[in-house]
């Protein structure tokens, strides 16, 4: 919940504030594994978080919001590997963890994929950030001289795999493998 805090807090918000959206995150994450996406609200989570609907509203305008806040949580909180090996293998390890860590929660995957589509403003800044944390990742493996244009190359490739996962065209636990070639396509196997 730390890592999130630097991204909530922001805004300005205290331990206890955080404790509250961690209980609401953790309540999302909990009912997305027993009820549908669609069957689910923002009331509905902040009663299993045992927090009023009114306090879940101060942190999060819907249930996508805080579904979108929830994938964020899950990547930014998860370690990145330690870079062995050239370019092309140290990205290979990051977009195999990422492509693993979002296959292993399958629904709060498929809830992100519909949350993150959203109009929703809130949702907006989230997307952005998931955007930064996956650039940053791909800079960082590559190293300081990377190409930009292969950056942004890769971020459009790994986008459209967590849609096409998240539509069904592919399943999660196959993303790995998708990604590994799709970077060796990308940048080259040196």
């Amino acid at each position: 919940m730390n890592s999130l805090g630097t991204t909530l807090g922001r805004r300005g918000l205290g331990p206890r504030q955080l404790a509250t959206i961690g209980r609401l995150l953790d309540a999302g994450h909990a009912l997305l594994e027993t009820s549908a996406y669609e069957d689910l609200t923002l009331r509905l989570i902040a009663a299993e978080a045992r927090v009023s609907a009114a306090t879940a509203y101060t942190y999060f305008s819907s249930k996508d919001h805080l579904f979108a806040s929830l994938f964020l949580r899950q990547i930014v909180e998860a370690p990145e590997p330690e870079p062995a090996g050239g370019p092309v293998a140290r990205l290979q390890q990051v977009v195999r963890q990422a492509a693993e860590l979002i296959a292993a929660s399958p629904t709060t995957a498929d809830a992100a994929t519909k949350s993150l589509l959203t109009a929703d403003p809130d949702v907006e800044r989230i997307r952005w950030e998931i955007g930064r944390h996956w650039f940053g990742a791909f800079h960082r493996a590559l190293g300081d001289g990377a190409d930009p244009k292969i950056l942004q190359t890769l971020s459009f490739t790994f986008t459209g795999a967590l849609m096409q996962a998240g539509m069904g065209a592919i399943e999660f636990v196959d993303l790995a493998d998708h990604l590994q070639a799709a970077v060796e396509v990308i940048v080259g196997r040196g």
